[in-house]
């Protein structure tokens, strides 16, 4: 929760847009370049981002936590819709680097929200190389690719042997 200006902010999306404003930020894109912005985080939760969750929350969470068994049905449900939503991704990022103009902005780490788990998920990343070359880059943002360095953050629970393919 983010307590300012006589008011609260519950939801990720809506903090990030006023840490960025605050900041005087463009990692929340403004001006013509916003609806662009918008557009890949409403199109990314929807499809891509819920895509992946469905999977790594099958191959990944439930099995950290002890939630229950996989549920193949669910993970093919959601492999089918990422290939989907990843084919739409390749076909935006085969024409350039980031989603939005020339630089990464907010709605390049919203789309990349469960990549960092992709040893767990194992979604089939290398079938789409332009979606590939996009998350490499966003792995070689220091900050991206250990949020928690220098605070005291636990670290995940392992994901049981079992469930991670022989």
């Amino acid at each position: 929760i983010l307590v300012g200006s006589g008011n609260s902010l519950w939801e990720a999306d809506a903090i990030a847009c006023r840490l960025s404003r605050d900041a005087h930020s463009d990692l929340w894109r403004t001006g013509d370049d916003e609806p662009e912005m918008i557009r890949w985080l409403s199109w990314g939760k929807e499809n891509f981002a819920r895509a992946c969750d469905v999977v790594h929350f099958e191959r990944g969470t439930k099995q950290r936590y002890g939630i229950g068994p996989i549920d193949q049905r669910r993970v093919e449900e959601g492999l089918r819709d990422f290939r989907t939503a990843a084919a739409t991704l390749e076909a935006a990022l085969s024409e350039r680097d980031w989603l939005v103009e020339n630089s990464v902005s907010y709605a390049d780490f919203r789309m990349a929200t469960f990549l960092p788990f992709n040893d767990v998920a194992r979604l089939p990343l290398d079938d789409y190389p332009s979606v590939s070359r996009w998350y490499r880059q966003l792995e070689e943002i220091d900050a991206w690719r250990d949020p928690f360095k220098g605070l005291d953050a636990p670290e995940l629970p392992p994901v049981p042997d079992q469930a991670r393919p022989a």
